[in-house]
């Protein structure tokens, strides 16, 4: 079984191979039941059953989560959201965005870290924007349409890949000035850390 601290990982969920020089970039919208992750041309979603819960949820959660992150060229993680109010499972979520910062840290992967606020307003102009609103700026400007039970945890996860394609130089659709200026504030590695 992998672990937090094993360096190698038995699965490969994602594809090594990239179009052209765009570097790999992967969002994930980390979750305890549905993780929504994504990039320029997938997504996917790890999810939990409701029997698994504490450290046998964290480790499954970071093995599968890991597979798909460990080729990655950068990975746009959402920050913690601070308006919901009575969060079941806060300290455990919390637990599980930092193993997951830390299992990108022992691998030298770069990482960055968006505010909900932010990834909404880069994403539809709209820095409240609802599930429902998300899902269809990604249809309307990036042609994408997300269905079934993790639609919104999947849009997640391409609208962070989007804007780390877009803080790059790498714009997987264009956005307005404005829209784009809302990454500023976010927590981004250098440039530098980040292979093409």
């Amino acid at each position: 079984m992998t672990t937090l601290f094993d360096l190698a990982d038995a699965s490969a969920a994602t594809p090594a191979a990239r179009p052209g020089d765009r570097p790999l970039v992967i969002g994930a919208d980390l979750s305890l039941k549905s993780t929504g992750l994504g990039s320029a041309d997938w997504t996917d979603a790890v999810r939990t059953k409701d029997s698994m819960r504490g450290h046998p949820r964290l480790a499954f959660l970071i093995q599968e989560i890991g597979s798909f992150l460990r080729n990655a060229d950068l990975v746009v993680l959402e920050g913690a959201s601070f308006g919901h109010a009575g969060l079941g499972g806060h300290e455990e979520l919390a637990g599980l965005r930092i193993m997951v910062q830390h299992w990108l840290w022992r691998r030298e992967i770069p990482y960055a870290i968006v505010p909900p606020s932010s990834l909404k307003l880069f994403f539809t102009g709209y820095g409240a924007a609802s599930k429902a609103t998300m899902r269809a700026a990604a249809e309307q400007h990036y042609g994408r349409t997300f269905e079934g039970p993790a639609a919104g945890d999947e849009c997640d996860g391409f609208a962070l890949a989007a804007a780390g394609y877009a803080w790059l130089g790498h714009p997987l659709a264009e956005v307005p000035e404005r829209q784009v200026e809302a990454l500023a504030g976010c927590q981004w590695p250098d440039r530098e850390a980040v292979a093409a």
